[in-house]
């Protein structure tokens, strides 16, 4: 694998190549790089070579790591939030890709408030059913996303969700395609905007385009490989 400046060239190019083949505009699909587990200085490589929007998966390593890094980044929470973080969380963070209760949901609310931020949302999504994934079940969503009205400094703009770890991307698509489907029907029932999809990762960053996906989340094809993740973990 090359450079981090090489690599971003070659997944932006597989990002371009991916939307026309969807029919879709290159820009209607943005690229989170999954930095975790990586140090600011990777993070200021990847600043160089043109990239503005980051992930992490963990709160206490952000705030580590994100003064060490170049300003006039974007900060997305990826991994889960616990309530005694959404703090620390509301003020690191742009955005939080993995709200998954109503409780969190509100605790992030107030401290982005105290704060005097306001954060853009996703919910998290557990499409697939598998006990070790996060997320809420599709059958508890309505409940979460009721609470819209009531927020004065997050905004639900969407859902992300995490398919069963499998080599053959074609795997990942039907849980994409769910997730797209339910956006659509909650959508039309609650009148929210949820443009936004958050799904696919370096393998299968392309199926996901194909279904609908606005963020992908990209970690070890811009920085290399990392310790093998524990069982249920999110792959990037």
């Amino acid at each position: 694998m090359g450079g981090i400046a090489e690599n971003l060239e070659t997944v932006r190019a597989r990002i371009a190549a991916a939307c026309a083949r969807a029919g879709r505009a290159p820009e209607s699909v943005r690229l989170l790089a999954v930095s975790k587990t990586h140090g600011p200085e990777a993070v200021r490589a990847a600043a160089a070579a043109g990239q503005r929007l980051f992930g992490e998966n963990r709160v206490q390593e952000a705030a580590a790591k994100i003064p060490e890094c170049p300003g006039q980044l974007e900060w997305h929470l990826i991994g889960p939030l616990q309530s005694n973080k959404a703090a620390q969380a509301a003020r690191l963070f742009d955005w939080v890709h993995s709200v998954d209760s109503a409780k969190r949901l509100e605790a992030l609310d107030r401290q982005a408030a105290d704060a005097g931020r306001h954060l853009r949302a996703r919910v998290q999504v557990n499409v697939s059913g598998e006990r070790s994934k996060s997320g809420l079940a599709p059958e508890a969503v309505l409940e979460v996303l009721a609470l819209a009205d009531r927020l004065r400094n997050v905004q639900i703009c969407g859902l992300m969700t995490i398919p069963p770890l499998a080599e053959d991307p074609e795997t990942a698509r039907p849980h994409f395609r769910k997730l797209r489907e339910l956006r659509d029907a909650w959508a039309a029932e609650t009148g929210l905007d949820l443009t936004e999809l958050s799904m696919g990762m370096t393998h299968d960053l392309d199926v996901a385009i194909a279904e609908g996906a606005t963020f992908v989340r990209v970690g070890t094809g811009i920085f290399g490989t990392r310790a093998r993740p524990a069982e249920g973990a999110e792959e990037t």
